[in-house]
């Protein structure tokens, strides 16, 4: 299944001149990654404060491009630029997981929404990005495998965000969005276990257990 995911190279051909001009000033990937968590959870929190009045979700909607450009650029900096560090990649998957935990609560906190559906999504994408980093403790690469991996999230919350903010959504809408994001939630951390299990199985491979 189609994922946001596949767009990235493109994403990065976009951001690569602008990465070569951060990199020559000095900026480091952790600095960056740093940056969009913090920033992640100042939007979160001005957003969850002020969530009786709906239009300030559109912080969301405009914070969570950035949010993914800032994430595009982090990784880039490392990969091209020589900046990859155990540090980094702590900070990398941590930071991630943070910032996608905090966007998600000012929705919980719709009092037409109700926390159900929002904290089930949440407790899910953590898992699922739990999946992907698992990939390289069994020998297989970090997946990141859809329909609903952390790029696609950030595309439904933002898009959400916005409807919320100019009032088109209802309650039930709201939570029926998220629900749907579970379940492909689940469907994610299926191709994410199963082809990391394929990329290091053989031929010879049985599970023995009864």
């Amino acid at each position: 299944m189609a994922s946001v995911y596949d767009f990235k190279p493109r994403f990065q051909a976009l951001l690569r001149p602008l990465v070569g001009r951060l990199h020559q000033r000095g900026v480091s990937a952790n600095q960056v990654t740093l940056l969009a968590a913090v920033l992640s959870l100042l939007v979160a929190a001005v957003v969850g404060l002020n969530v009786q009045t709906q239009l300030w979700f559109v912080l969301i909607a405009l914070w969570l491009p950035l949010r993914m450009a800032l994430n595009a650029i982090d990784g880039m900096l490392a990969r091209e630029h020589g900046q990859q560090t155990a540090l980094g990649g702590y900070l990398n998957e941590l930071c991630d997981v943070v910032s996608d935990a905090a966007l998600f609560v000012p929705f919980a906190l719709l009092p037409e929404t109700g926390p159900g559906a929002v904290l089930i999504a949440m407790v899910l994408a953590i898992i699922v990005e739990y999946a992907g980093v698992m990939g390289p403790l069994v020998g297989a690469t970090r997946r990141y495998d859809g329909p609903m991996g952390k790029s696609d999230r950030a595309l439904v919350i933002g898009i959400l965000a916005l409807v919320v903010a100019v009032g088109l959504a209802a309650g039930w809408f709201i939570a029926a969005v998220f629900w749907l994001m579970a379940v492909l939630m689940l469907v994610s951390l299926y191709h994410r276990v199963q082809r990391g299990i394929a990329e290091v199985a053989t031929p010879g491979d049985r599970d023995e257990r009864p």
